[in-house]
């Protein structure tokens, strides 16, 4: 199975995922974007770098989700295959700045993965008074600095993209305690393994 986690940042996507690498020792752990050496280069880029152009980044986050697809997805189609983001994010983070149409987004991630998109999608959701509270308690970077209303938004596309693209998806509320959400995302692992 192949399990994508996704969630705005603080919503504690990695505190999950580790979580989950200590339960299923046997698990490819891996991420997007960064899941590759060309995929960090392109991930430092866009995080931290000087992109003036929205469609670059999109095309940068498309050119990572192919090569993390051909190197890490297809080689693992046969173990458990938990990643940190997926085409869901790139969907989500294209359609709040209006990039382009939802069609074309669905068919930009469908030719980057050819096709191979996660079984299933985790979104960890946080209410609007939790993200505050997080963003407070840390430095941002550079999508981080948009702001609550920017990642709020976010949020609610990230739901609407794993959607539009046919996956199966599952809410959980972010703001339980850690421990109850790994009971939920273990609880949907091991029912489809």
């Amino acid at each position: 199975m192949y399990l994508a986690i996704e969630g705005i940042d603080t919503a504690g996507k990695s505190t999950q995922i580790e979580r989950l690498r200590a339960l299923f020792p046997d698990a490819l752990i891996t991420k997007e974007p960064g899941g590759t050496a060309v995929g960090a280069e392109i991930r430092n880029m866009v995080l931290h770098g000087d992109l003036v152009s929205k469609t670059a980044e999109l095309l940068l986050f498309l050119a990572d989700r192919a090569e993390h697809t051909e190197a890490v997805i297809l080689p693992n189609m046969n173990r458990l295959i938990i990643s940190d983001r997926s085409a869901v994010s790139g969907m989500a983070y294209a359609a709040v700045q209006n990039l382009c149409d939802e069609a074309t987004l669905v068919m930009l991630n469908r030719l980057a993965t050819g096709g191979c998109l996660p079984d299933r999608v985790v979104i960890l959701k946080l209410t609007p008074e939790e993200l505050a509270f997080r963003l407070s308690q840390k430095e941002h970077d550079r999508v981080e600095a948009r702001g609550t209303g920017y990642l709020l938004a976010i949020q609610n596309a990230l739901i609407d993209a794993a959607y539009a693209l046919g996956i199966d998806t599952h809410v959980i509320d972010a703001t339980q305690s850690i421990d109850d959400i790994t009971q939920e995302i273990t609880t949907l692992i091991k029912g489809a393994l």
